[in-house]
This record gives C-alpha cells, sequence and structure tokens, in this order.
C-alpha cells in the first residue's frame, strides 16, 4: 500500500485526469475513475506474479500500447488547450466531454497504459528477494489489496487536493486548462522521447526479470 501511494504522487496520466474530473464534474465521478484504474493495475500485478513468462513475450503488444497511450495524452493535452482557449472558465477537456461511464474510462486508460507492470515487476522482485512477499495466494491477494487501497489514496491526493485548491485559488477555473494541458504535453514528450530511445516497458519489463534472476 505505501508502495502504491507513493507511486501514485508523481504526476500522471491516470491522477491528473481523475483530478481534473473531480474539479470539472464531481468526487464520486473522479472516483469511479480511480476505481475503474486501480482495478486494472490490480489484474496488472496478479498476471505479472503469476504469468511474467507469457506477459514477457509480448513485446508487440505492449509496444502497440504505448502508442495509444502516447495519443491518448497527445488528445488530452489538446482537449486541455482547447477548453482553456473557450471564453468559458468552466469549460471542460474535449476528449473528457462525453457520457462514458468514468469508471469505464478509468479501466480504458488503464488498460492501455503497461507502465504498470514493469513498475511492479521491480517491487515484486524485490520484495521477493527480501522474504517480505512470499509465492501463496493468500499473500498475493493481501499484496493486491494494498496496491489497490494505495492507489485510491494517492488519487484521493489529487482528487480532493485539486477541489480544494480550487475553491481557495482566486479565478483558479481560468488557469486549470491551461496548467493541465501542460502536464500532459509534458507527459507526452517524455513518453515519446522514451520511445524512440527504445527505453520502453518490455524492455525495462524484460531488464527487471533478468536482475532478479541473476539475483
Amino acid at each position: 500500500m505505501l508502495i502504491s501511494f507513493l507511486g501514485s504522487l508523481p504526476l500522471g496520466t491516470l491522477n491528473v485526469a481523475a483530478m481534473q474530473i473531480g474539479i470539472q464534474e464531481s468526487i464520486w465521478n473522479a472516483l469511479l475513475f480511480s476505481f475503474g484504474s486501480l482495478l486494472v493495475e490490480m489484474i496488472y500485478v496478479r498476471v505479472s506474479l503469476v504469468g511474467i513468462d507469457w506477459v514477457r513475450k509480448q513485446a508487440k503488444l505492449m509496444k502497440m500500447m504505448e502508442w495509444i497511450t502516447l495519443g491518448i495524452i497527445v488528445a488530452l493535452a489538446v482537449g486541455s488547450f482547447i477548453a482553456a482557449a473557450n471564453s468559458n472558465p468552466q469549460a471542460k477537456n474535449a476528449f473528457l466531454n462525453n457520457n462514458l461511464n468514468r469508471f469505464l474510462l478509468g479501466v480504458i486508460m488503464c488498460a492501455l497504459n503497461p507502465v504498470q507492470i514493469p513498475f511492479w515487476f521491480g517491487w515484486s522482485a524485490v520484495l521477493f528477494t527480501k522474504k517480505i512477499l512470499e509465492p501463496t495466494a493468500g499473500q498475493y491477494n493481501t499484496y493486491i489489496i494494498g496496491i489497490g487501497l494505495g492507489t485510491l489514496a494517492g488519487n484521493c491526493v489529487f482528487i480532493f487536493g485539486g477541489k480544494w485548491a480550487v475553491h481557495k485559488i482566486a479565478n483558479s477555473e481560468a488557469y486549470l486548462n491551461w496548467i493541465i494541458g501542460g502536464i500532459f504535453a509534458i507527459t507526452a514528450l517524455l513518453l515519446f522521447i522514451k520511445i524512440l530511445m527504445k527505453k520502453d516497458s518490455i524492455q525495462k519489463f524484460t531488464h527487471e526479470q533478468e536482475k532478479a534472476q541473476s539475483g
């Protein structure tokens, strides 16, 4: 739970999107989005624990998912900038301006983002090496529940913190979309650079596996 909570605090696509939904829609919709994303994260962790060899062989699939993720982040950035240019300060991100259930939106956005796999494989390998995590069904289930709670807590920092900031800072909504659009644009640029430099998820995953096996 602690690892998941701290890992959810750096600015990223999912926690910033949750914050934006919480500010422009409702806290409940933002929580639904978070529940959807953390459910997929928990499934990814479970798969990485019991199906490591299968995941390692899915290089083409994970590469495709990274490009799709890049496209989504770019769309979020563009949508935020368009909303920021709107004369209405409460204009919504065009990408989020739809009737799709927020739980399903969280599921889809998280499912297309394979970064959880190398992140959690690396930490799982460390915990296995330290004998903190044992390969038993009971510990796996407890571990995954802790991950879900940590992710939810991290997202809540953004959801409730963003809502508080909007209420406390005058005219904050007028600048919100510019700020969020900038965050998404920088995130997209960094992801694009990583892809071009071949520092993608599948290579990180394989590297972490080799480290774990050698250790």
